[in-house]
């Protein structure tokens, strides 16, 4: 396994991630389990998850996924072996967004952010958090694939300064050891930075947004960050939910399957986003590659990826995502990338 530091911290966590926001809808709790035990066995030791989850959201099993985490560490006691993230939720005004949770009160202020964190931890079963992360803005942004940015005057929104102040609180009490954002623009890091380097306050040492062969946009702007601040990316949703991995093709919906079972995640269902997938497919396959091998590597090769949160269902899909990390894409697939990308630009934003 390689090993990435996290920001300018003195963390290093494994190129490849563990994503869990199945945990609790598509897996079980020994499932669960067992993921983390051959995770750990093949090297990985970031494991991130979400208050939020298991996704889809929903009141019957948030906190689920936070939850299996903490059985399996009171269980084996490996809380030092791996390096634990989570994520608080924004404000629920968009209908995709969850309003089950704290009655909908998630604004990033004092309160409601102090009640995550200590729900949190408690249903992790720890007294500190690695990397504690700001799911989305509190402000409308262009996060989650929004067409466009929404020019719209956010009155109630909380501003940055004052959520990072809050994070800076949950630092100096030892329940936070490094603070990041998540599905933010180039504006919001910028903020973000601004006030640690003025402010003295905490700088942020990641952002997890999506990054993928459909949907590149972090080059465009977030890079910079990763670059020259420091600010790495956490990738997240390398595969598309699955859409990479060709098995979507030609209408194709495989029972069990993400896309199958969930009609709300529609960000990879655009008009171009299958004629790329078939492209990439046969690219893949040109080279001796599985298309899922293909998009993986490709995302592990990106100097700007700190780790690579790849989520699986079984353990079939976990080894064959870990086992990417031997694969190192030639120059005559990397220029097939390119060929494809000049295409199909970004077909699922």
């Amino acid at each position: 396994m390689e090993y990435r530091k996290l920001g300018h911290t003195d963390i290093e966590v494994s190129l490849i991630g563990l994503g869990t926001m199945t945990w609790g809808e598509q897996n079980t709790e020994a499932e669960a389990h067992e993921q983390l035990d051959y995770a750990l066995s093949r090297g990985i030791n970031f494991v991130d998850t979400a208050e939020m989850y298991p996704v889809p959201p929903s009141a019957q099993t948030q906190g689920l996924t936070e939850t299996y985490i903490g059985t399996w560490l009171a269980k084996t006691g490996r809380r030092n072996d791996i390096v634990l993230a989570s994520k608080v939720a924004g404000p629920s005004t968009d209908p995709k967004r969850p309003g089950h949770i704290r009655d909908g009160n998630t604004r990033l202020d004092r309160k409601n952010m102090t009640a995550a964190l200590d729900e949190s931890l408690k249903r992790l079963q720890t007294d500190y958090l690695d990397l504690y992360q700001l799911h989305w803005p509190d402000r409308t942004t262009t996060a989650f694939g929004r067409p466009g940015y929404p020019w719209r005057e956010d009155t109630g929104s909380v501003p940055i300064e004052e959520t990072l102040g809050v994070l800076e609180d949950f630092v100096k009490a030892g329940k936070v050891r490094h603070v990041g954002v998540s599905n933010e623009t180039p504006w919001g890091v910028a903020q973000y930075l601004k006030f640690a380097e003025t402010k003295g306050m905490p700088r942020i040492v990641s952002i997890q947004n999506p990054y993928n062969l459909l949907n590149r946009i972090y080059e465009n702007g977030l890079s910079e960050f990763s670059h020259l601040d420091g600010v790495g990316l956490l990738a997240y949703s390398p595969l598309a939910m699955g859409v990479l991995a060709g098995k979507y093709l030609n209408g194709a919906r495989p029972e069990g399957a993400r896309l199958t079972r969930y009609t709300r995640f529609d960000r990879y269902s655009k008009p171009q986003v299958e004629p790329a997938v078939t492209e990439y497919v046969k690219l893949a396959r040109d080279h001796g590659l599985s298309p899922a091998t293909l998009a993986l590597a490709f995302v592990n090769q990106q100097p700007f990826v700190t780790s690579n949160l790849i989520g699986a269902t079984n353990l079939e899909q976990l080894k064959e995502n870990i086992d990417s990390m031997s694969v190192k894409l030639s120059k005559e697939v990397l220029d097939g990338i390119k060929a494809i990308y000049q295409l199909y630009p970004n077909p699922a934003p």
